[in-house]
């Protein structure tokens, strides 16, 4: 694929307007290097560095798979293709992780893809099952290899890649520095990008502020300084991170009843209703997200405002992957940290300065956004330009009341203008969209 038929839908559909170094840096080693290692931190555009070269790799469709992305986690790989769904016209990309059904995926690859984005026991599983067959793919990416090894995917790894006899190509990417690679990754001199000490200015972009609570229970210190935070300007985000599912929906529950309309994200969650938090988070209409270090890695979440630990995070590692979610490529963010009572910083942590809550600041009275349902998805042939059309024509919106449209297999996402959704969901509701009537509701 030639670059000038991918770079503009860059700036078209991802609305990024230049690459960053390292995005500019893999684009150019790739055509010296067969095989490379990119070192690169959460939060500083290495997604779309992999992808560039991988899509510069491809050759025209032959029916054949060409390029394999094995990442560590279904949220990372749905965010993957995503992308790469966006700007490689022309190619089929499929996406194969856990938490829905295999029969559904297995129609999907009934014609055969050019892309395969996949966990990598889903994807053992499929190449078990001779559904997938990855003898001809000449495009090998390893995503967040580091993370694969601690979540103890190194087995399922070594039996997919013994399968993989002509891959020519391989991009390897890791947030931390490997020592030693295991014996069956099969590198030929490979190239190495290390972004890790270059993004330690991270730091230096990040206000990091101690908050002390009165009580060893710090949810009323916690609804005062998202009071605080979130009165300050419009278009506010916060993620709160906590060390357990239980502490998750303890807050959750609490903020919830004061006030706060929250997204929640942990393990404890099927993958519906985690993939559901991240777009009512991304898209506005949950200006707060509770979750455990599940989201410290690989969501494509944007523009976060806030990190606020109200547990200390339990390593060094933790901390930096949580911190990562604000301040990404050249932004600043804040981290605030609550501190109870004869509570012991940990060795990692160091503050700025202190951050004193307004008491009397009052809860926002809404979000920006509130989120329709529609009950129709890519599998009823639903788009994103059906879903505008008709909210503009039927709902009586202007294209500017509308935000983000997240179409998924069976059921789609909207974000309308907080003043104008219950009005526009009142008008679609007994409305047919193309041809069929469709459950419309507001969450």
């Amino acid at each position: 694929m030639r670059e000038k038929e991918f770079l503009p839908l860059i700036k078209d559909r991802l609305n990024i307007q230049s690459l960053n170094e390292m995005q500019e840096k893999m684009m150019r080693l790739s055509a010296e290097a067969k095989d490379i290692i990119l070192l690169s931190p959460t939060g500083s555009g290495k997604t779309l560095a992999f992808i560039l070269p991988m899509l510069k790799m491809l050759k025209a469709p032959t029916g054949r798979v060409q390029s394999v992305i094995i990442a560590p986690s279904r949220e990372l790989v749905m965010q993957i293709a995503g992308i790469i769904r966006e700007i490689a016209r022309g190619f089929k990309t499929t996406a194969l992780y856990g938490g829905h059904k295999v029969e559904d995926e297995v129609n999907t690859l009934s014609i055969v893809p050019d892309i395969i984005v996949a966990t990598p026991g889903r994807l053992l599983d499929h190449i078990n099952r001779r559904n997938v067959d990855v003898l001809p793919v000449r495009i090998l990416v390893l995503d967040e290899f580091d993370k694969s090894l601690e979540l103890g995917f190194e087995d399922e790894m070594r039996k997919i890649l013994n399968r993989m006899k002509n891959v020519s190509h391989t991009i390897l990417t890791s947030a931390t520095d490997l020592a030693v690679l295991p014996e069956f990754i099969k590198l030929d001199a490979p190239a190495r990008l290390d972004f890790l000490e270059k993004n330690k200015d991270l730091r230096r972009r990040l206000g990091v502020h101690r908050v002390d609570s009165d009580g060893k229970d710090k949810l009323a210190t916690l609804r005062m300084l998202l009071n605080t935070l979130h009165t300050k300007e419009e278009g506010v985000r916060s993620i709160i991170f906590v060390n357990h599912r239980e502490s998750a929906e303890r807050v959750a529950q609490y903020l919830d009843k004061n006030g706060y309309k929250c997204a929640l994200y942990h393990g404890g969650l099927d993958q519906h209703d985690r993939e559901k938090a991240v777009k009512l988070f991304n898209n506005g209409s949950r200006p707060v997200l509770v979750a455990t270090d599940l989201a410290a890695r690989g969501l494509d979440i944007e523009k976060i405002t806030n990190i606020v630990h109200y547990h200390q995070p339990l390593t060094a590692e933790n901390y930096t992957h949580r911190n990562g979610r604000t301040a990404r490529i050249n932004n600043e963010g804040d981290v605030y940290i609550l501190m109870g009572p004869d509570e012991e910083v940990k060795e990692y942590v160091d503050f700025d300065d202190e951050f004193h809550v307004d008491s009397k600041a009052e809860t926002p009275s809404a979000s920006d956004m509130e989120t329709l349902r529609f009950g129709a998805g890519k599998k009823e042939k639903l788009s994103r330009g059906d879903i505008l059309g008709f909210l503009v024509k039927t709902g009586g919106l202007e294209a500017g009341d509308i935000g983000k449209i997240d179409v998924f297999d069976h059921y789609s996402l909207v974000a309308v203008r907080s003043d104008k959704a219950a009005e526009v969901a009142e008008r679609v509701s007994k409305e047919k969209i193309k041809g069929k009537r469709q459950k419309i509701e507001l969450l």
